[in-house]
């Protein structure tokens, strides 16, 4: 290879470098990374999975309205007379007038058979129609789990969106803290050098910086827990500790109290009662086990003794079925179906109050986050003005280094309350959205069809 050749090989390598870099650079908004996880995650794609198995179980219970047809062949061989001699009799070659004819000592008698078979169950006292009607709300149910995954997974992606920027923004308020610090010792040593400070102030501040830098660490170590447990949720690698994009300002105004049939919007309530109309379709489907049914059969058989032509037959009919008595299984059966019923009854009940218990909590939550951060905004504010002064005086020494110290570590523990106060504040938002079943219909109409 000629040096002109590796040179243009290296400036396209090069070239693939910069373009890879750039575009692990690309800001990534939260919307997209809730679409990413959309598509994504796990534990999405296994429920997309149950609702598709769901959906198979409905084209089952389809089936039953359907005939069934079975072809078969079969080939066999037989010294046994009453075999042997129906056999022979299928095959259209019985001839019990042969001097040879001895039902009783055969010979080795073969058959070829082919069949078709035909059965059509064309009454069941309405057992069919409660199968299907179970299938088709329990794929129904599966759609609403569906959806309350997708409201689920969204909110906890917007949680980890929201929790990685609040750890880039402790990490910055620790890097602001450092420097700080870092500004208040080379004070020190101004003054320490001109005689107006003592030595003990210089350690002091330096035993500060390093804790700062301590915290500095922590919350960088932080900040990469965070990303990488939302790239978890996501469903793959898709946010850097850099590239997250930041969300709009925390709204100023409060939530307001919900309305609480809200609940009436959760996709986990409509599932509930689905599932009880689910038991009641049993509970039906177990009162017509004590009907009639009533089946049509037809089959078409050919026969040959592998060495001639094939003879055909065929047999047609109904039949009628009545459960007179089976030992009380159909009694059983009714009772456990009405059990199940009583108690899918009592898991919506139950359903229902803890999602109203939910956005209870939600809602108090949201409201409680606010609060906080109105209060952390103003406490912030005396903070940084409190250590402005402070740092005049010290510089004019007319404070003391202990003051300074108190007023630094004031503003750096405001500051980090006010960054959790204002993200806690989005994500208790977001929380109130999921507890109101709002999150997703953003993203989706309905169930997602496959």
């Amino acid at each position: 290879m000629s040096v002109k050749q590796k040179r243009s090989r290296g400036w396209v390598a090069a070239g693939l470098l910069v373009l890879n870099s750039a575009a692990a650079a690309a800001a990534v908004t939260v919307d997209e990374a809730i679409r990413a996880a959309l598509d994504a995650s796990p534990d999405l794609q296994a429920v997309e999975a149950r609702v598709d198995a769901a959906r198979a179980m409905q084209r089952q219970a389809r089936s039953a309205y359907y005939p069934w047809v079975d072809v078969s062949t079969q080939y066999g061989i037989s010294d046994n007379p009453p075999q042997a001699f129906m056999m022979t009799l299928n095959q259209r070659q019985l001839n019990m007038q042969d001097p040879a004819f001895n039902p009783n000592q055969p010979d080795d008698t073969e058959n070829l058979r082919g069949s078709v078979a035909l059965k059509w169950r064309l009454y069941d006292s309405g057992r069919r129609g409660a199968d299907n009607r179970m299938a088709g709300l329990g794929a129904e149910a599966a759609g609403e789990m569906l959806s309350a995954a997708r409201n689920q997974l969204i909110h906890e992606v917007t949680r980890g969106c929201h929790g990685a920027l609040q750890a880039r923004a402790f990490a910055a308020v620790q890097e602001e803290a450092v420097a700080s610090i870092e500004a208040s010792l080379r004070a020190a040593n101004a003054r320490f050098e001109a005689g107006s400070a003592v030595k003990t102030d210089v350690l002091n501040l330096e035993t500060q910086l390093a804790q700062a830098r301590e915290d500095l660490i922590r919350a960088r170590n932080g900040l990469l827990l965070a990303v990488a447990a939302l790239n978890t949720a996501i469903g793959r690698d898709l946010v850097t500790e850099d590239n997250l994009e930041e969300g709009a300002e925390p709204p100023e105004e409060k939530c307001a109290a919900p309305d609480p049939s809200a609940v009436e919007n959760r996709p986990e309530l409509a599932a509930a009662r689905r599932m009880v109309r689910v038991r009641e379709q049993a509970l039906s489907k177990a009162r017509r086990e004590y009907g009639p049914a009533l089946n049509a059969f037809a089959s078409s058989d050919w026969d040959s003794d592998a060495s001639s032509d094939f003879e055909q037959s065929y047999t047609v009919g109904v039949m009628a079925e009545l459960n007179v008595f089976d030992g009380f299984r159909s009694r059983g059966a009714v009772a456990a179906a009405r059990a199940e019923l009583d108690a899918a009854r009592a898991e919506e009940a139950k359903a229902e109050r803890n999602l109203r218990l939910d956005l209870t909590q939600a809602y108090l939550g949201a409201k409680e986050a606010h609060e906080r951060m109105e209060v952390t905004r103003k406490s912030l504010e005396s903070a940084r003005e409190a250590l402005r002064i402070t740092r005049e005086q010290y510089e004019q020494g007319a404070a003391d280094v202990a003051l300074l110290l108190q007023a630094q570590v004031g503003v750096t523990a405001m500051r980090t309350r006010a960054v959790a106060a204002e993200y806690d504040y989005v994500t208790a938002r977001s929380n109130l959205d999921r507890a109101m079943g709002k999150l997703v219909g953003r993203y989706f109409n309905g169930p997602k069809e496959n």
